[in-house]
């Protein structure tokens, strides 16, 4: 089978963030001890999809690999949504999540183009405070947030993974900012190597969304990659059920392939 998209991405921008990547017996462990919390930066990566039976096998190579671990996060590294591959997981109390993968080669832009919001790159100290200002208070708004005080940890930790992956010239994070500073949407977007590159962490206040701020970075987001990093195609990864991947196919996206995610949280939400 072929390799996931979504994946392969995944696992070149862990590496930037100094996670540790080895082929473990039967899996790929991805370990980041600089961020223990961050669920989908300690996990395992399996080469095809589970068995029937397997689950409890899967839970213990997962135990063994990541022992202070308080959460379980599986990836298939394969680029289809394989319905009833992770039933068992499911019936185990796991949640399993099918997200669609879109690819682009040249984003357009949105038809509600924002022309207020002052968009570019991440700079100095207070850029990178208003970034995880923004990140609480998207986290504060959702139905079901992460604890505060273990969500700030992690959001911290994660931001600093990226302001180091941005100054070794391997992408960078941008933000649309107001007249008084504050960052009313932001994302990621890094070099995943041959070619490709993945947006990241694609976010809005609550307050200011429905301005076309969303949309509008993606696209220039995308240029900016094509013409800085030599990006020939952009990789965003949506949850179908949510709005966000019809505003990427409106910029130009596509659904290409999709991502099983097989997770179960911690009791106590820390993490994402």
């Amino acid at each position: 089978m072929s390799r996931s998209l979504a994946y392969f991405t995944d696992l070149a921008l862990r590496r930037q963030e100094g996670s540790l990547i080895e082929n473990g017996p039967g899996a790929v462990v991805v370990r980041s001890p600089q961020n223990p919390t961050f669920w989908w930066g300690n996990f395992l990566l399996m080469p095809a999809p589970p068995r029937p039976g397997d689950a409890a096998r899967w839970d213990a190579q997962f135990v063994a690999a990541h022992p202070q671990a308080a959460h379980r996060s599986f990836g298939i590294d394969t680029p289809g949504h394989d319905e009833g591959a992770a039933d068992e997981f499911r019936a185990a109390g796991y949640d399993v999540r099918r997200d669609t993968v879109l690819t682009t080669d040249q984003t357009v832009p949105p038809s509600r183009l924002n022309r207020d919001a002052v968009l570019r790159p991440l700079q100095g100290d207070a850029d990178w405070a208003a970034a995880l200002a923004l990140r609480l208070a998207v986290n504060a708004a959702e139905a079901h947030p992460h604890e505060p005080e273990s969500y700030r940890a992690f959001a911290a930790r994660k931001l600093a993974a990226y302001r180091a992956v941005q100054a070794a010239g391997q992408g960078a994070m941008f933000g649309a900012f107001d007249e008084k500073g504050n960052m009313l949407s932001g994302l990621g977007i890094f070099d995943a190597g041959e070619g490709v590159a993945r947006y990241q962490s694609v976010e809005t206040h609550p307050e200011a969304r429905s301005r076309g701020l969303a949309g509008t970075l993606v696209h220039v987001a995308g240029e900016w990659a094509r013409g800085a990093l030599g990006t020939r195609t952009l990789v965003i990864v949506a949850d179908p059920e949510y709005h966000a991947q019809a505003l990427y196919e409106r910029v130009g996206f596509r659904p290409a392939e999709g991502q099983l995610a097989i997770e179960r949280r911690p009791g106590a939400g820390a993490g994402a």
